[in-house]
C-alpha cells in the first residue's frame, strides 16, 4: 500500500527534477517577482505613504515585506492549480490507463500526486524567504533564532494545506478534461479573481463591500493572513492600514484552509472514482 503512494510520488518528484526548464523556471520565477515588481511597487507605495502618520508602538513595515506574504501565496496558488497537469499527460501518454488498473487504490493515486505538488510549493516557498531577504524585506525582524524556525514551520504549514486544496482542486479538473489546454483554460479563468479578491497586494478594507465580502470568503486571503502572522508578526502598520492578528483568528484561518482542503478531497475522490480512462 505505501509502496504505490511513495511511488506515483517519487516518479512526478522525478520528472520535476530531470525536466529543466521546468525546474529552472518554477525556481527562478519567484525570484524574479519579488525583484522586478516587487521593488517596483514597494518604491511607488512608500512613496505615497510616507506621510501617513505611524501609530504610536505599532512597528510600520514596507511595501515590499508586506507584499513577501502575497508572493508566497500567489505563487503556491499557480504552482498548486497547475499540479493536474500531470495527470493529463498521463492520461494522453496511455500512463494513467495502466495505473487504473493496477490494484493501487484510486485515493493513493490522489495524495501521491498532491503531497508531490506539496513538495514543490515547499521548495518555492523557501527559495521566495530567502530572496526576500537578500533584496531586503524585513521578514522575521526581531525573532530569535528559535521564533524564527518555529515561524517558518508555521508558514509551511499554511503553506502544505492551502496546496493541498488546490492540488485536489486542480486533478479532480484534470481528470474530468482530456486536454492540457482546457486546464490551462480553467487555471487562467481561477487565477486572476482569486489572487485579486484576496489581502495579497492590498488590504482588503480598500475594497469595495461586495469584494470584501468574496475576499472573506477566498482561501488564498487567509493563507496570505497566516504567512504574514508568522512573518512579520501579529500587530503591525502597512499601506497606511494597521494589521492586528489574534491567535484564536490564525486558528480560524487555518480551520478554514483545512474544510477546503476537505471538501476539495472529496471532490477529487468523487471524480477518480467515477473516471473511466481509455
Amino acid at each position: 500500500m505505501h509502496t504505490g503512494f511513495f511511488t506515483i510520488y517519487r516518479r512526478d518528484m522525478i520528472r520535476f527534477i530531470r525536466f529543466k526548464t521546468l525546474l529552472i523556471s518554477s525556481l527562478v520565477q519567484p525570484a524574479l517577482w519579488m525583484a522586478f515588481f516587487g521593488i517596483a511597487m514597494s518604491a511607488s507605495f512608500n512613496r505615497l505613504t510616507m506621510e501617513i502618520p505611524t501609530l504610536p508602538g505599532v512597528p510600520t513595515v514596507d511595501y515590499l515585506t508586506f507584499m513577501a506574504a502575497g508572493v508566497i501565496a500567489m505563487t503556491t496558488l499557480f504552482t498548486s492549480l497547475f499540479g493536474g497537469i500531470t495527470i493529463l499527460f498521463d492520461k494522453n501518454w496511455g500512463l494513467m490507463r495502466e495505473i487504473f488498473a493496477s490494484p493501487l487504490p484510486r485515493t493513493q493515486i490522489i495524495f501521491g500526486i498532491a503531497l508531490s505538488g506539496m513538495t514543490k510549493s515547499f521548495i518555492q516557498a523557501g527559495i521566495i524567504m530567502a530572496f526576500a531577504l537578500l533584496i531586503g524585506a524585513d521578514l522575521f525582524a526581531g525573532f530569535t533564532p528559535a521564533g524564527t524556525v518555529f515561524a517558518i514551520l508555521g508558514i509551511l504549514l499554511f503553506v502544505g494545506v492551502f496546496s493541498l486544496g488546490f492540488l485536489f482542486l486542480s486533478a479532480a479538473i484534470s481528470i474530468s478534461l482530456e486536454s492540457p489546454e482546457g486546464l490551462q483554460g480553467i487555471i487562467t479563468l481561477l487565477t486572476m479573481p482569486i489572487f485579486f479578491a484576496s489581502n495579497a497586494l492590498y488590504p482588503i478594507n480598500a475594497f469595495p463591500p461586495p469584494l470584501q465580502a468574496v475576499s472573506l470568503a477566498n482561501p488564498l486571503t487567509y493563507l496570505v493572513t497566516g504567512i504574514r502572522y508568522f512573518a512579520i508578526g501579529n500587530n503591525f502598520q502597512a499601506v497606511g492600514t494597521q494589521y492586528t492578528v489574534t491567535p484564536s483568528a490564525i486558528g480560524f484561518a487555518f480551520l478554514f484552509l483545512a474544510g477546503f482542503t476537505l471538501m476539495m478531497f472529496g471532490l477529487a475522490w468523487w471524480r477518480f472514482q467515477k473516471a473511466v480512462v481509455t
